[in-house]
């Protein structure tokens, strides 16, 4: 359970005293705050984790499921599907912390708040701008040979493909919509990979012309997956 102190001693003053002081794990830093949190497979029981909420919306999980895991600053969808949870892409609700003893989802606690207002904000920005949002080409890697195809997002339908292919954790190489390949076809190299179609530079590891976070192109209000349910929701919101 938080210590009232250590509450008190967060700089950014994320959250109130009261709503945290009957959570687990509670640690604060100058611009974080940090509690326990799990997510549960019915096959492979609880995973633990320490999950790390940032002002600007960022949502970071360091696991902890065995002494040996080394994943970390995974997202909450990442670490939901890393926990083998058999229901994933609803973490919102798959993810929990301790309150009170008690596991609650992180949907009913106020952790989510810095993120419901980060994706607001950009959902607004997108709107407010007018303008086509660009999408830079995206990497999905085989299940079976583990090597990386390019996906081009330049469409509503091709941002649909990519969608279906990072959403399916059994794709593969012959699942490929535009050729049809197999795991035997040799992958891009590295020094071609890194030229994804920015507008504003050729080898651009990412930025907020080619990256981005939510738009009608890209997330569909038929999909449960917890990306576009979230999207749907602020948008009617």
């Amino acid at each position: 359970m938080a210590n009232v102190a250590e509450i008190q001693q967060c700089g950014s003053m994320l959250f109130k005293q009261e709503e945290l002081q009957e959570m687990s794990g509670v640690n604060v830093g100058g611009d974080y705050v940090e509690v326990m949190c799990g997510c549960t497979s019915h096959r492979y029981g609880d995973a633990v984790a320490r999950l790390r909420v940032f002002p600007n919306g960022d949502l970071e999980i360091t696991c902890e499921c065995t002494p040996g895991c080394d994943e970390d600053k995974l997202t909450p969808a990442a670490f939901e599907k890393h926990s083998g949870r058999e229901t994933a892409r609803k973490w919102k609700n798959n993810v929990w912390v301790i309150v009170g003893g008690e596991k609650v989802p992180l949907s009913k606690t106020v952790l989510l708040k810095y993120y419901n207002e980060a994706l607001k904000k950009c959902n607004r920005s997108n709107r407010s701008q007018g303008t086509k949002v660009f999408h830079r080409d995206e990497f999905v890697g085989c299940n079976e040979c583990e090597k990386e195809r390019r996906f081009r997002l330049r469409s509503r339908d091709e941002c649909l493909l990519h969608h279906n292919a990072m959403a399916d954790p059994n794709w593969k190489c012959s699942d490929f919509p535009y050729d049809k390949i197999t795991c035997e076809e040799e992958e891009e190299r590295g020094s071609r990979k890194v030229y994804r179609g920015c507008t504003r530079s050729a080898t651009c590891k990412g930025c907020t012309t080619c990256v981005c976070f939510g738009c009608e192109l890209c997330r569909f209000s038929d999909c449960t997956c917890q990306t576009c349910v979230d999207f749907t929701s602020n948008v009617k919101a």
